[in-house]
């Protein structure tokens, strides 16, 4: 069987997160829900203690054949029911009395969800960590250029300076609002354990017949709890075989974290062109290269985040879909989510790898910036003369001024600050020196540096706040 190698999805080839979601990931994450399965109800007495170190044993040591598991799977529309098979017969090989409480009481869904949640656990942590470096490298970068002036464009056109450092925080901001939803998320995956329509039913007369027939009446919110714990995972209300909201929040949360990163690389896009070239992407042996041209070099790692992100909103749309899961348990719904699930996690744990490898290395050219500033002749910094106009002229007359002479820069050869000195009106409050003071871009960056301020200190705020709104 040929295997997924990544080779059209570029962005996750080769990278933590393709470990993370193979298929022999999400086999393992099987293998060891049914595990912890044993031995939550040994920690309840209902499973000998001895079976559950075996399925434990054997859960985590045996090999599969994925694509003869893959294969077969076909029979039952799931791959948990050979899985089962498989892991038994392993068990019995060695201790036939403990194979009988494989899977003891469980249902596919019950052990696929759970698997599918340690999965999604595994990927958050590792994005998480990468998370944790890149908000490092776009604190540094937000601090450094605070005051690194730039072209602000709106529209795709030049609007009011600003700096790069604030770019750069707003960045941040984003980031750290990912990580947060981030840390919420990984708390909350919970458990699946329902048994065949969500009563637990089996789970209990499999418990009740192995003692003498009677349980404590907490013995399902007990065998709930052991197994959330046996599994590192939180305690389900009511099972959610039919109740999908775990996964679309887990797909949710993928698509805002490659939606934040990917805005982060379309910027990274527009200020790598020729033509701007005021970021460049870190250099590498072969990357950024084309097949045709050779002196290419191409924003490739933004390139790639972007597709990621691109991608990502389509499969969750996929997932919001699955919500409409008929009856206690579905015939399809369930089905449909796998495939969009782990691409999902895939896609958003390497545009992170890849988003880290780009700020950490990322080239910025204060001259380059400052370059263009200057290429509109001074009109980049016309809202200042207006407002300083104003109340000399009046609103609608002082926009008209400095419109008129915005329109003779644009059309030929000259500063605004010199048309404006040819503007009697103009000319009888302020001299050439003082436009040109005030058509300076370092004179109107607002509060810039006070924004990116706030963005770095914006996690270290006081958790107790007396007035006004809390940083955070």
């Amino acid at each position: 069987m040929t295997l997924d190698t990544g080779l059209l999805s570029p962005v996750r080839a080769g990278v933590p997160v393709e470990t993370l979601t193979s298929d022999e990931a999400w086999l393992r994450a099987m293998c060891a829900a049914e595990a912890g399965l044993a031995r939550a109800q040994a920690k309840l007495g209902t499973v000998p203690a001895g079976a559950a170190e075996m399925i434990t044993k054997v859960a985590g040591a045996e090999s599969f054949d994925l694509a003869d598991l893959a294969v077969r799977s076909r029979g039952a529309a799931n791959p948990v029911v050979v899985v089962v098979q498989e892991l038994t017969a392993r068990v019995a090989a060695i201790d036939p009395a403990a194979a009988q409480y494989v899977h003891r009481g469980s249902t596919s869904q019950d052990i696929l969800d759970t698997a599918a949640c340690l999965v999604a656990a595994r990927v958050l942590e590792l994005v998480r960590a990468n998370l944790a470096e890149l908000t490092d490298a776009l604190a540094e970068l937000a601090d450094r250029h605070r005051l690194t002036a730039m072209p602000g464009r709106t529209l795709t056109q030049h609007a009011v300076p600003t700096t790069f450092g604030l770019k750069a925080a707003g960045w941040l901001h984003l980031v750290r609002q990912v990580d947060d939803r981030a840390a919420h998320l990984l708390s909350s995956l919970p458990v699946q354990i329902g048994g065949a329509a969500g009563t637990m039913a089996a789970y209990l007369e499999h418990a009740a017949l192995h003692g003498d027939g009677v349980l404590p009446d907490d013995y399902a919110a007990n065998l709930i709890t052991a197994y959330a714990q046996e599994m590192g995972l939180c305690e389900p209300v009511v099972p959610w075989h039919a109740l999908r909201t775990p996964f679309l929040d887990v797909a949710g949360w993928c698509a805002l974290l490659t939606g934040a990163l990917g805005k982060i690389a379309v910027d990274v896009q527009s200020l790598c062109r020729t033509e701007v070239a005021e970021l460049g992407e870190p250099a590498a042996a072969g990357r950024g290269v084309s097949s045709a041209m050779p002196q290419k070099q191409n924003p490739a790692l933004a390139t790639m985040i972007r597709a990621a992100a691109l991608q990502v909103p389509g499969l969750v749309a996929t997932l919001a879909h699955c919500m409409l899961a008929e009856d206690e348990r579905s015939g399809g719904t369930w089905h449909a989510e796998w495939q969009p699930l782990r691409e999902c996690l895939r896609l958003a744990g390497a545009a992170t790898h890849t988003a880290t490898e780009l700020i950490t290395g990322l080239r910025v050219h204060p001259d380059r910036m400052r370059a263009n500033l200057a290429i509109t002749n001074g009109t980049i910094v016309a809202e200042r003369l207006s407002a300083h106009l104003t109340p000399h002229l009046g609103k609608d007359e002082a926009k008209r001024v400095v419109s008129a002479a915005a329109s003779r820069v644009t059309e030929g050869g000259t500063t605004l600050a010199e048309n404006l000195a040819q503007e009697p009106s103009v000319a009888a409050l302020f001299d050439i020196d003082m436009l040109k003071r005030l058509l300076d871009p370092d004179g109107y960056l607002g509060a810039a540096d006070h924004l990116v301020e706030r963005a770095l200190i914006s996690r270290v705020a006081p958790s107790s706040n007396t007035g006004g709104t809390q940083i955070r």
